[in-house]
């Protein structure tokens, strides 16, 4: 399955190769052209002289990681974070290390040596260290240069009734419903960017939505879903297995209410589950192309995952197959005359 080799692809943002080459090779010959810009960025496009208004899908290819920062004189490598982790998720977690997977553990002082104050709070990143089993800085230096990316190491798997779980979830789910969306017979203009530094600014989609200038715009997520143990409901933002999640606003967007009501239309009328993304923190690749020139009408169709930003996420491979079902009926309504 693509959500597997997308999922264990290294790509922090600014570091997209490895994702690109897979999305690439995976719609070869299924688009009308794979383009790319200067900032990394790939732009598939269908049938761009079809009728019809452009229509920019988006799906970004970054993941939040860690950069390799200096050395310590004992091997160890210090770091710092590549987009929004919580530190409380680090002490002794694998990773791999630049183009070669050099395997590494993020490491800090035993419980057993910290003072009672230290172990009160959660340890920050300058006192934690990668491991990578160098004897010294000279050894250390000769295996990790300076500035080389590193990624969780965690491994794709099918578990429970339908879930999966996986690194990176965020966003490329998102990329594999695009994939997926993007064979689909549709005849419109349809322009899927799978953009990039998502995670540190929604900086790719800024970049492609100038250079598409959509006339409508729908950004495809993996998105908080905290259906624990321990949360109230109303704080849960969304919950596995009941189907793609609508957003009604957050923190970089007001989505367009005409389209959110035609998603929520077509949903009801096909007997796709779905559920509003009952939270408002965070942003994604819509808060830039809503900008866009003279503005765009977009909405923001997630998928939730359980712990992302973390070394593991948890999604529903139903709530994947709702999520493409509901943006193809959507396509197709644009198709048959709807307009915000």
């Amino acid at each position: 399955m693509v959500l597997k080799r997308l999922s264990e692809a290294a790509g922090v943002s600014g570091q997209e190769q490895e994702v690109r080459a897979i999305i690439r090779a995976e719609l070869e010959g299924a688009v009308h052209s794979l383009e790319g810009d200067t900032l990394g960025n790939l732009i598939a496009v269908r049938n761009p002289h079809a009728p019809g208004p452009r229509v920019m899908l988006a799906a970004h290819m970054d993941e939040v990681g860690f950069m390799i920062s200096g050395y310590e004189r004992s091997g160890m490598l210090k770091f710092r974070k590549v987009g929004g982790i919580d530190d409380r998720v680090l002490v002794s977690k694998g990773v791999r290390i630049g183009k070669d997977r050099i395997p590494g553990v993020i490491g800090a002082k035993p419980i057993h040596l910290q003072e009672a104050r230290e172990r009160e709070t959660p340890l920050r990143t300058d006192q934690l260290f990668i491991d990578i089993g160098a004897k010294s800085k000279e050894e250390a230096e000769k295996k990790v240069a300076l500035g080389e990316f590193a990624v969780f190491d965690t491994a794709y798997a099918e578990f429970g009734a339908g879930l999966v779980k996986g690194k990176a979830l965020d966003d490329r789910i998102g990329c594999a419903v695009l994939i997926s969306l993007l064979k689909e017979e549709i005849n419109l203009p349809v322009y899927g960017c799978f953009t990039v530094q998502e995670e540190v600014g929604l900086r790719g989609a800024a970049v492609a939505a100038y250079r598409v200038n959509p006339q409508l715009g729908i950004a495809i997520e993996g998105t908080i879903c905290a259906d624990l143990p321990g949360i109230d409901e109303e704080f849960r933002v969304t919950s596995l297995g009941q189907g793609p999640a609508l957003s009604i606003a957050d923190g970089g967007t007001l989505p367009n209410r005409a389209m959110v009501n035609e998603l929520v239309r077509l949903a009801q009328a096909h007997q796709v589950p779905f559920q509003f993304r009952r939270g408002t923190a965070g942003a994604n690749d819509a808060g830039r192309i809503h900008l866009t020139r003279e503005g765009v009408p977009t909405a923001g169709v997630s998928v939730p995952c359980r712990y992302i930003h973390g070394p593991a996420s948890v999604a529903s491979l139903d709530d994947f197959r709702h999520t493409v079902r509901l943006l193809t009926l959507f396509l197709k309504s644009i198709e048959g005359g709807f307009r915000p």
